[in-house]
């Protein structure tokens, strides 16, 4: 059975943006269109490149069979089902995440006693850290602006210091440091930030499925 091409997906400016903004928070290359979706070349030890796509769309079967090398990896703005339906068998299905976006302001929460927050910014690139009282990082995360969105990155809380508010704390400096106003919110979440980022007014706009090529080519 084939996939429907529009059948789910997110706004594709708002995916070229997170996508942008995401690469410049990261630090890789930035984004080039390819096949209707876009390319980052991350050239990393476990991954070549990886290709984003906002919606199912039959120009994917295309692309992934004309991929001969290991650790590649395509993601889409649709479900796994959707995903595995235009790709080659011998594709490896990665873990669900979610596309969501902020459709409410935050509520406002004083950072718990005993931590300090530090925000830095460097080459467009926020990052807000969060240190307990004996100077080790209890959290952290990141974000970048560009075209219009605003890209929330690698929000981490250890797990010593969970449950006491430091994920918002810091959700919030980041967003304190966007230059627009206007700029929409947007992060990829796991199924358990998933959760975490519905409590505090976020909205699930897709889910997010990932598939690498084949460890081994004939």
């Amino acid at each position: 059975m084939s996939a429907s091409p529009n059948a789910s997906g997110v706004d594709p400016a708002l995916i070229a943006g997170w996508v942008a903004a995401r690469s410049c928070a990261r630090g890789v290359a930035a984004p080039v269109a390819d096949h209707g979706g876009w390319r980052v070349d991350t050239r990393s030890d476990v991954e070549w490149c990886r290709y984003i796509f906002a919606r199912a769309d039959r120009e994917i079967s295309t692309l992934a069979r004309t991929i001969g090398r290991p650790q590649v990896f395509i993601k889409v703005c649709a479900t796994d089902a959707d995903m595995l339906a235009l790709l080659p068998n011998d594709w490896a299905l990665q873990a669900r995440c979610w596309v969501m976006t902020a459709t409410v302001d935050p509520t406002h929460r004083p950072l718990a006693a005993g931590y300090r927050l530090r925000v830095d910014e460097t080459d467009g690139v926020i990052a807000a850290t969060i240190l307990a009282s004996d100077g080790t990082l209890a959290a952290s995360g990141y974000a970048a602006e560009t075209a219009g969105v605003f890209a929330y990155d690698r929000i981490v809380t250890s797990p010593d210091h969970q449950r006491r508010g430091l994920g918002h704390a810091v959700m919030g400096a980041l967003r304190g440091q966007r230059r627009d106003a206007a700029s929409r919110e947007i992060l990829v979440a796991t199924d358990q930030g998933r959760a975490l980022y519905t409590s505090l007014g976020w909205t699930v706009q897709s889910a997010y499925a990932s598939a690498l090529s084949p460890a081994v080519y004939a």
